[in-house]
């Protein structure tokens, strides 16, 4: 078994892999730009070494400087996690040459896999279904044209060295064909610096199904089952589930024995997944599911498969590396259960899914509910340079509807702040009644985006909620205490409330007396629906209490503050720029809403804020 271990990749599967490699004994090393000197995986590791700086390119993408810290440090295999260099063969090769063992297939299998039009090929030969297409040599107008107008409309241009649903365009009609061909091959070329593509029929009613394998050094293949991934994004997966809903015995037999064919054709070693594209409109049919690539490495969505099978996918990575058959026969492997991962990104789906970036302030998802894979903690940083996941949420229940409830009151139950989060979006998508029901395709989430990527309101009772708390907040003068009770003062059954976005509501309080003594910058949140609204009280002019909001100086959106023009204590007027945040690319001068006091000054230069961050206040003069 191998003694040392480096992990070349960050975050969530850094801290996945050292997990298993601690179990098993096995000293590990990180790497780590400067964005991630105090990230978690670098914490979690024995040893942790710097590669560069915050940009992946010159960091977790040279190869050099990774394989440099592994023969530094006496690390005797790299394991590449996924994304990175984790499908680049010719780092894999580096890394043998650099006399070290390499967690993955064999770089010749990577290769064979590389190029969707040689690996098509090579599945054909192996007598794995494929998509009707083209894949030739022949790359001109004219031949690529003929072959869609054969195949019939709509067709699928997909580029060759294509990955992550770039250099892909679909064709509905042969008039578009050539305008959608020289717009994929722009593409492609900026890309991946390789222009051909082939031409694919596209499926109407698509499903994503995928079949984990595994191969070691001794000729054994064997598969763990399916996933559905068909709940994507602009081609990026959100959730993902063990077994594939409708897949019956017979289906499944077939698919997975054609995944087995496929990893045995490049004589494949390690962990690996064939995917599958299925034409769902009649359900789930043998006949009906096409070779579409193969992912030669550990996907984001292995827990899923661990989850029904029960095995640590990691583990037998490093089993198999280290020389060591497979741990289990195919006729040892069952399916028990059902399982499902939910992506938790720091992006905000009503703005088009904008990331989120920034500090995480809280952070708590119950454990007792679901298994989280992160590599996010409190007082973590959300970069700009990353992919902005926050942690992969998986259930694992007896059936599918209980592992729906239970991702949905995990999602209920946990909560990151004050970052915004997709939680309320997959909230909302589990709860979708075609899902719910076991009718999806990939076009699900996009023909539903109306409904799903809204930013809800708080109902009625978390209002109430609210408003509860923050009148029972104790303040800074004699009437504010926990009785709610103020001599001589008329009772008040409503409160105005204001939420992070701006947004003002009326909240109900319960029976009872109230007061109007709150202190200012008082506030609560409160979870429902995978949303966490963060509520205060908003003053309305004239009246008795709340806060006085009037004079809040909050961030319009996410960025960084440039420049503060004034100090506390300062006397401001109506207009004067007091701090200028740069969002988006551009500069926004945020100014005085009246003459005034600056009060509680909060940020300086260089800080980093969220959405409705509260930078200062300004007490309006008498």
């Amino acid at each position: 078994m191998i003694q040392s271990l480096l992990i070349a990749n960050r975050g969530e599967i850094a801290c996945r892999v050292i997990r298993t490699a601690r179990a098993l004994g096995i000293r590990t090393v990180a790497v780590y730009s400067d964005a991630d000197v105090n990230a978690l995986h670098v914490r979690s590791a024995d040893e942790a070494v710097r590669i560069g700086p915050a940009p992946a390119r010159e960091s977790y993408l040279v190869g050099e400087k990774i394989i440099a810290a592994a023969l530094a440090t006496g690390a005797e295999a790299i394991h590449p996690g996924y994304g990175f260099l984790s499908e680049n063969a010719a780092f894999a090769q580096a890394v043998l040459d650099a006399g070290l063992v390499w967690v993955g297939p064999k770089p010749a299998s990577i290769t064979a896999m590389g190029l969707k039009d040689a690996a098509k090929a090579r599945m054909i030969a192996a007598g794995v279904p494929v998509t009707p297409g083209y894949l030739g040599e022949d790359q001109s107008l004219e031949r690529l044209h003929a072959e869609a107008d054969a195949i019939g409309y709509p067709v699928l241009i997909k580029a060759v060295a294509g990955g992550g649903g770039k250099g892909m365009r679909r064709v509905d009609a042969s008039a578009e064909f050539a305008e959608a061909l020289a717009s994929c091959r722009r593409e492609a070329a900026s890309s991946f610096g390789d222009d051909r593509v082939l031409i694919e029929k596209y499926i109407l009613s698509p499903r994503h199904i995928e079949v984990q394998v595994f191969g070691d050094a001794h000729g054994n293949v064997v598969h763990l089952f399916e996933r559905d991934c068909s709940l994507q994004r602009r081609h990026q997966k959100v959730i993902e589930e063990a077994p594939a809903p409708g897949m019956d015995e017979a289906t499944r037999e077939a698919v997975c024995a054609a995944a087995v064919r496929a990893a045995k054709a490049v004589d494949y070693e390690g962990a690996g997944t064939i995917e599958f594209i299925a034409d769902g409109s009649e359900g789930l049919r043998a006949d009906r599911v096409w070779f579409m690539e193969m992912n030669t490495r550990l996907q984001v969505e292995h827990p899923v498969t661990e989850a029904i099978t029960g095995v640590d996918l990691v583990e037998w990575q490093l089993r198999v590396a280290s020389g060591e058959p497979l741990p289990k026969k195919q006729g040892e492997l069952r399916i028990n259960g059902w399982a499902m991962e939910a992506r938790l990104y720091a992006e905000d789906p009503t703005k088009g899914f904008l990331p989120s970036i920034g500090r995480v302030d809280d952070f708590r998802y119950p454990t007792i509910l679901a298994r989280i894979d992160t590599g996010v903690e409190a007082g973590a940083e959300i970069s700009p340079f990353y992919d902005p996941m926050i942690a992969k949420l998986i259930v694992h229940r007896p059936t599918r509807s209980e592992a729906i409830k239970g991702l949905r009151q995990t999602l209920d139950e946990g909560m990151v702040g004050p970052l915004v989060t997709n939680a309320g979006f997959l909230w909302r998508l589990l709860g979708h009644a075609a899902f719910e029901a076991g009718v999806v395709d990939t076009g699900l989430i996009e023909r539903n985006l109306e409904t799903l990527a809204v930013r809800p309101e708080p109902s009625p009772e978390a209002l109430a909620l609210a408003a509860t708390r923050l009148a029972g907040t104790p303040g800074d003068t004699p009437w504010s205490s926990q009785s709610g009770l103020r001599l001589n003062a008329p009772a008040r059954r409503d409160v105005r409330l204001a939420d992070q976005f701006g947004r003002r509501f009326e909240a109900a309080l319960p029976d009872g007396p109230v007061f109007d003594g709150w202190p200012a910058e008082a506030e609560t949140g409160v979870d429902e629906g995978g949303e966490r609204f963060v509520l205060r009280l908003a003053r309305t002019e004239g009246g008795a209490g709340g806060l006085a909001s009037d004079g809040a100086i909050r961030a319009p959106m996410p960025g960084r503050v440039i420049s503060v023009d004034v100090a506390d204590g300062e006397r401001v007027t109506k207009g004067q720029k007091l701090l200028v945040l740069e969002a988006m690319k551009m500069e926004h001068a945020l100014t005085a809403p009246f003459d005034g006091t600056v009060t509680g000054l909060t940020v300086e230069a260089g800080a980093q804020v969220q959405v409705e961050a509260l930078l200062a206040q300004v007490e309006k003069a008498e």
